[in-house]
């Protein structure tokens, strides 16, 4: 009978290949799992509800226009919700209804861009039914005011929606909330500290706004916040100081949180502001900020309307 040996340059060969076979065959698995993982999440984006409804800075105006660019540039899927009169007319103006809240239970960000409103308890329920969820929220502007029941009004508690969902103070004129006249704006800029904050990426250290600057200090935000941007007045009706105009917060049920009191028409133009909105609102959604930029989104909306 014949013997065959197997040299051992062979054996050592043979080994190889089969630590290469084996090692392909991992990468093809990952790489398959990567791809299962992208699909799904293309098949899944994430739903934003936008809540709007303010007399004066054309949030029904400004935030389709910014679910437009989500949807287009982000691939996000969004709802933006209207006050709507007795009628069935979309009018900003009518504070008691804003139909639709029912996409709050479904919606993975809720943004809020509200002023004054006297919405009905079963609004008001679906409203705390998301904050009870725990998940996050993202406000703009006016809806550190959100709300305006009178005093002794079963849903007064609504009055300081801005302080528990986002950290501002409780309501326009309590504890010194007010701004430095309309006819100023305000020069913004990074805060040190926060400097390498996500939610700056592509945000330029310093950055010019048409808002017109809120007084929130020296009691707000709460220490529990992050503050990322600090705002000067420029030529104010007062005396002005400088306050954060952008921060983060949570809410009573631990949701991320962003707020920021800009958010006049014009902002929605600035390049720097429209990275620091979508990079929140990736934040708020627990999602990496976006690495590469689209480029400057369509958003072209007056303050006269």
């Amino acid at each position: 009978m014949e013997r065959f040996s197997v040299s051992t340059a062979a054996q050592n060969d043979f080994t190889i290949w089969l630590m290469q076979r084996k090692i392909l065959s991992l990468l093809c698995a990952a790489t398959v799992l990567c791809l299962s993982a992208a699909t799904l999440s293309a098949a899944n984006p994430p739903h934003l509800v936008f809540v709007t409804g303010d007399h004066e800075y054309g949030s029904e105006r400004t935030m389709p226009a910014l679910a437009k660019e989500l949807e287009k540039k982000f691939g996000m899927r969004t709802t933006v919700l209207l006050a709507t009169d007795e009628k069935g007319k979309h009018d900003e103006n009518y504070e008691k209804n804003i139909p639709g809240m029912e996409a709050l239970e479904k919606a993975d960000l809720a943004i809020f861009y509200l002023r004054w409103r006297l919405l009905p308890k079963d609004q008001l329920a679906l409203i705390q039914k998301y904050l009870d969820s725990g998940k996050p929220v993202l406000g703009f502007r006016t809806t550190s005011h959100s709300f305006h029941y009178a005093k002794g009004d079963e849903s007064e508690r609504w009055n300081a929606f801005g302080e528990f969902a986002f950290g501002t103070p409780p309501g326009w004129g309590a504890s010194g909330h007010t701004h430095y006249g309309h006819k100023s704006s305000t020069d913004v800029s990074i805060i040190a500290a926060a400097a390498k904050n996500p939610i700056l990426n592509g945000v330029d250290p310093n950055f010019h706004v048409r808002s017109w600057l809120y007084h929130v200090v020296p009691k707000y935000p709460p220490s529990g916040a992050t503050q990322l941007l600090i705002g000067k007045s420029i030529n104010p009706e007062h005396p002005a100081v400088e306050n954060p105009v952008a921060w983060t917060y949570h809410t009573e049920k631990g949701g991320r949180s962003f707020y920021t009191s800009m958010g006049h028409p014009e902002d929605f133009q600035v390049e720097s502001f429209q990275r620091l909105v979508v990079n929140a609102i990736h934040w708020t959604l627990g999602k990496p900020v976006p690495k590469k930029w689209p480029g400057k989104l369509d958003i072209n909306v007056t303050y006269e309307k």
